[in-house]
């Protein structure tokens, strides 16, 4: 029997819904008409087939949910990253298909297979593994990595690897590289890196990774096939090289790297990795500032600068939840939300 959709102030008694439904008495002002649970409250007396399958809904939403908080790595713009940034805690971003990894605060198992590292500056939450890394890497016979790191630290790095030779008496073979700022090095044929400045607490630069291509010059654009091969068994350089900003990676900065003129490729890069430590008006901007970090509002006051496909932030305090972060990226400008993500792996959630 249907029911009405008068209800009067009394009580009703609904028929028996299957054989075994003994009849169930409600008042009208528990009864649920809304989405599929309008005959929860059938069920809350006495188990049975409904009260099953409402459990079996709400299993299904907790089930979603976990896998949602236990999900390793993003997809972005072609490239799948890895890892985790918790501010104070450890930072070690992966990105396996350019076989590189930024900074290594614990040397999460991942890492040792990246050919490259990029360290950023010389917290521990962000270089502490470095040692771990090579020696890892030495016992599974990798080749030595190639490690960049701003050259003010160069020094102290070979002095820290020193000491752990000494002590664990294992070599530690490292390619150790000190690259500056608006210098240029090549990862392979088809990929360079260029560091940037950025502003922290102490010394500190990001990295641009770009690829190569070659692209025809302007001159030649109106040539022929054939024209242009014969300009090329000529000898004549009929391409120039064209450096593309594929993946930018900020490390811990305050948003002064923003405005720097020369860091315009870092916010036109197809993927720009950066921090966002201080979510909330608790922690206000001026508090981001002092400690060398920024706040998700200083990105939010300095949208129309980002010219980047996608913005993964990282480095949230480890103050926040998984849902913290995600309320917190959701109130974003739509020109702004609809590019962001945010790296939550390692955060705690109400569903673990």
């Amino acid at each position: 029997m249907p029911i009405s959709a008068t209800l009067s102030s009394s009580p009703i008694t609904l028929p028996s819904l299957l054989p075994f439904d003994p009849p169930n008495t409600i008042s009208p002002r528990n009864l649920s008409l809304s989405g599929g649970r309008q005959f929860r409250t059938l069920a809350v007396n006495k188990p049975g087939l409904l009260s099953v399958l409402d459990r079996a809904m709400e299993e299904e939403e907790y089930r979603k949910a976990r896998a949602e908080v236990r999900r390793k790595g993003v997809d972005v713009e072609g490239y799948l990253i890895e890892g985790l940034s918790v501010g104070g805690h450890e930072t070690c971003v992966l990105v396996p298909s350019l076989n590189s990894a930024f900074d290594i605060g614990r040397c999460p198992a991942r890492a040792v297979h990246q050919d490259f590292l990029f360290i950023t500056h010389a917290h521990l939450d962000h270089i502490g593994g470095l040692p771990m890394y090579l020696a890892t890497r030495g016992l599974y016979n990798l080749k030595p990595a190639t490690v960049f790191v701003p050259p003010c630290i160069k020094e102290d790095v070979e002095k820290l690897l020193q000491i752990h030779r000494t002590m664990s008496q294992v070599e530690l073979e490292v390619d150790l590289i000190a690259l500056d700022v608006g210098e240029t090095y090549e990862i392979r044929n088809d990929l360079v890196v260029r560091p940037f400045r950025t502003h922290h607490v102490i010394p500190s630069q990001g990295y641009v990774i770009y690829s190569v291509r070659n692209k025809l010059k302007k001159q030649y654009a109106h040539l022929k096939g054939i024209q242009i091969k014969k300009l090329k068994l000529s000898g004549v350089e009929i391409t120039d090289t064209i450096l593309y900003p594929e993946v930018a990676f900020t490390g811990d900065t305050t948003s002064d790297f923003i405005l720097e003129p020369r860091n315009a490729d870092a916010l036109r890069a197809k993927l720009l990795i950066t921090e966002a430590t201080f979510l909330d008006e608790e922690n206000d901007i001026k508090h981001a500032r002092e400690h060398g970090h920024m706040h998700l509002f200083e990105i939010m006051e300095n949208a129309q600068w980002f010219r980047n496909k996608t913005i993964l932030l990282t480095h949230f305090s480890s103050r926040y939840s998984i849902e913290d972060i995600r309320q917190a990226v959701s109130k974003l400008q739509p020109k702004l939300s609809s590019k962001v993500v945010a790296l939550t792996e390692g955060f705690r959630s109400e569903y673990t």
